[in-house]
């Protein structure tokens, strides 16, 4: 089978429209919305507001569970993720990086144009726990949380099952909240973050169901499968900064990369050494 064709009959395991997928990333996004708004208009220290009182409370949690948490937001893991992906779903891996393309508009336009200064510019070291790399510029809105929403909304919206909706409801969430438990974003940006990053899912799969040439092109879809794959070889030089999450995203990579190097090499070039079968046999 042709890659052409594994595309083909891979796009047809997922439809192209989810009931209740829609609803569940609006509904996301409101939520994460108006609590944003709340924090930042009732609480008492406005845009502020609820970063001690949660980064004291996560603290009672190992800061490992907290890295291993933050790093499904890097935007390479999220890439290395999708690749799992590519083969057998193209259509979530073609939503995906259309979703993508939406949020990194949202987040790198907004980080420059709001330039808000993060806990560590504002707050004494000493006054709250800090995990990893000491971030003090462009905290509105939160990139990591983002794209834990954009890689984990486009499952909400493809997943069939509630139960599994909730799942990666839940895990976003809590990748988000770890930018809190880290000491690196504000909840306000969390939650712009996770409201964003909602809807550019939710952007994300309408523009693919639209841009089918993403979904069936070869050449296309190989290209975006190697700069996944790129994605991927970096996780074995780089944590981002948190070291407990070092050794599971150097597993993450080389179980990515071998399964790529499996469908798309591998099995090609197999195919290819097998005798064709006489035409009495292929009838």
């Amino acid at each position: 089978m042709s890659l052409e064709q594994a595309l083909t009959a891979g796009a047809e395991r997922d439809p192209a429209v989810v009931a209740g997928g829609a609803i569940w990333l609006l509904g996301w996004a409101l939520v994460c919305a108006l609590l944003g708004i709340g924090l930042q208009l009732i609480g008492d220290e406005g845009y502020h507001s609820g970063f001690l009182t949660l980064n004291r409370l996560f603290a009672q949690l190992p800061a490992g569970l907290w890295q291993w948490l933050t790093v499904l937001g890097d935007e390479r893991v999220a890439l290395t993720l999708a690749l799992l992906l590519s083969y057998q779903h193209p259509r979530v891996f073609w939503a995906l990086l259309c979703a993508a393309l939406v949020a990194i508009a949202y987040s790198r336009g907004l980080k420059p144009l709001v330039d808000a200064a993060r806990p560590p510019a504002v707050l004494p070291i000493e006054s709250f726990e800090l995990i990893g790399v000491q971030h003090r510029k462009h905290s509105f809105p939160s990139g990591h949380s983002v794209t834990a929403a954009v890689f984990f909304g486009v499952l909400i919206y493809y997943a069939q099952q509630a139960r599994w909706r909730f799942i990666f409801l839940v895990l976003a969430t809590a990748a988000g909240l770890s930018r809190v438990a880290v000491g690196v974003h504000w909840p306000v940006d969390v939650m712009a973050g996770l409201a964003g990053g909602a809807l550019a899912a939710l952007a994300g799969v309408a523009l693919a169901r639209r841009s089918l040439w993403g979904l069936y092109d070869p050449g296309v879809h190989l290209a975006f499968v190697v700069l996944a794959g790129f994605a991927a070889m970096g996780l074995f030089f780089d944590d981002g900064g948190y070291p407990a999450a070092a050794r599971p995203l150097q597993v993450l990579a080389f179980f990515a990369l071998t399964m790529a190097l499996v469908q798309y090499v591998l099995r090609p070039m197999l195919r290819s050494l097998r005798p064709p079968r006489a035409a009495h046999e292929r009838d």
